[in-house]
């Protein structure tokens, strides 16, 4: 179940609470990523939020929205970088894309494995996909106020069995929305605190939200190996008659 445009933009850039989940997803993913110098970066789901930092020296920034969430204008005062398009087939050839990032999209996708398998074939060689997934054990995800109530949430194990399955290396995690899920005053007077301390637990018990990094594996082959062919010799081990011999009844 996607979420409507309107409500995303509304959460990250007009509520304080969106705005603050905004600064702890994307400050984590710098951990991760702190440049993208001349490379491509693509936003799948509505990852714009967190990819203004790569926008100055990044070779090319693109922002995809799938159709039943819907697309909005995004950089404001800036060329626009947004694309509508379907789940699983994406505007984007094969192997062009350095770093990809997910946000409200893998889990509100009603076909994970192909939306992954598109992941897949976007990425160039050695290309690395960061997932950024609802925590099933966290606050975050038991809360429909906010999106990451929505859609299908994730273990970090649950993450990376469904990545290995289609040819990506999971390489690191971290948690992030550390922060309880309300805007009550004294819940976002704390919001630093909890978001300081909780870098420091692991994601698995704590954060509403935890990152995967992923790298695209192109060895074994992705296509179906297709067996040998061996010639066989049907005459095979047996033995030659020999001539003028009379055979036995």
């Amino acid at each position: 179940m996607h979420l409507d445009v309107q409500d995303l933009r509304n959460f990250y850039y007009r509520s304080a609470l969106g705005r603050a989940a905004q600064k702890s997803l994307r400050d984590r993913m710098l951990e991760l990523w702190p440049e993208a110098k001349g490379q491509t970066v693509v936003g799948f789901g509505f990852a714009a939020p967190l990819l203004r930092p790569y926008l100055k020296e990044a070779k090319r920034v693109l922002t995809l929205m799938p159709g039943p969430q819907g697309v909005m204008p995004w950089p404001a005062g800036l060329p626009n970088t947004s694309v509508l398009t379907e789940e699983t087939l994406w505007p984007i050839e094969t192997g062009r894309v350095d770093k990809l990032v997910l946000l409200h999209g893998l889990e509100t996708c009603e076909r994970p494995s192909d939306l992954l398998e598109e992941c897949w074939r976007v990425l160039g060689p050695g290309g690395k996909a960061l997932f950024i997934v609802p925590n099933r054990a966290g606050l975050w995800a038991r809360r429909d106020k906010t999106p990451f109530g929505y859609g299908r949430p994730y273990s970090p194990s649950q993450l990376d069995m469904q990545l290995k399955k289609h040819q990506f290396l999971p390489e690191r995690q971290l948690g992030a929305l550390f922060q309880f899920p309300s805007q009550h005053r004294i819940w976002m007077k704390s919001a630093g605190l909890f978001e300081r301390v909780g870098r420091r637990v692991p994601a698995i018990v704590a954060g509403g939200a935890f990152m995967v990094e992923a790298t695209k594996l192109v060895y074994p082959p992705k296509a179906t190996r297709v067996p040998e062919r061996k010639r066989v010799n049907v005459l095979k081990g047996l033995a030659e008659p020999a001539v003028g011999r009379r055979l036995q009844p």
